[in-house]
């Protein structure tokens, strides 16, 4: 599970003084479920994500990874996540395959078992016809397979996609939504988000809306659209955000 509670993260700025990007925000996310952070451009979803995969430390309240606070024992916390960005960046020199066993390696894996777990996804990925490619030659497309391959290796029970679609084409779009999908078919624990409503409607079974690094609302894609009165999850958005706006005023 993912559990988090009044996560708050401020930042210096010399401009704005104290920016406070998250917000007392708190969440569980529980194995077989896909929990989606929707949020416009600097809602504070990136923020939060970083913060769950131990790369920024909390400025104020808990956070778990898996029983494993990711403030007291990050790199156990570290260890139960697979993390997937749409700007997921591969070591250019680095064939598909030497990327997948990379990172084998510095989850553990070593040996015999190392080989079967990256045959294993070659195949399931079907990588193998560019596995000896250089990851710098490799299309848009493959290289989203094989950072797919390099986040489950050491089969996490965590998955943490942020805005894993970000800038690629339909085809590739789908592959990642179907795999995202057959993680919650494998019981994992999801958090997912983007600001891509038809993902929303796709995916999700529960969603926090995030604004200025507050939670202005949760719950099912069916519950807020009900709780709006609006027929479509994008109209909905745009209600409680505009709500939160006028409470900024």
């Amino acid at each position: 599970m993912i559990i988090a509670e009044n996560l708050t993260k401020t930042f210096r700025d010399r401009k704005r003084g104290l920016v406070r990007a998250v917000n007392r925000l708190s969440l569980n996310c529980e194995p077989g479920k896909i929990f989606g952070l929707l949020g416009a451009n600097g809602a504070g979803k990136t923020t939060t994500l970083r913060m769950l995969a131990t790369l920024l430390e909390p400025t104020e309240g808990s956070a778990s990874i898996a029983g494993f606070d990711v403030k007291t024992n990050p790199e156990d916390a570290r260890r139960n996540i697979g993390f997937l960005s749409g700007s997921t960046a591969l070591y250019g020199r680095l064939t598909a395959r030497e990327m997948i066993e990379y990172f084998g390696q510095l989850n553990g894996l070593s040996g015999s078992r190392l080989k079967s777990r990256v045959d294993n996804l070659i195949e399931r990925l079907e990588i193998g016809e560019f596995q000896q490619g250089r990851c710098d030659k490799l299309s848009t497309g493959q290289k989203q397979r094989v950072s797919i391959a390099r986040s489950i290796v050491h089969e996490p029970p965590v998955m943490i996609f942020d805005e894993p679609t970000s800038g690629l084409d339909v085809m590739t779009s789908q592959t990642i939504m179907g795999f995202i999908e057959e993680c919650r078919s494998e019981n994992l624990t999801v958090v997912f988000s983007t600001h891509i409503m038809s993902e929303v409607e796709r995916l999700c079974d529960h969603v926090s809306v995030v604004h200025k690094g507050i939670v202005a609302a949760e719950g099912s894609v069916s519950a807020l659209r009900d709780q709006t009165g609006e027929d479509s999850m994008e109209s909905a958005f745009l209600k409680i955000v505009g709500a939160m706006e006028d409470i900024d005023e």
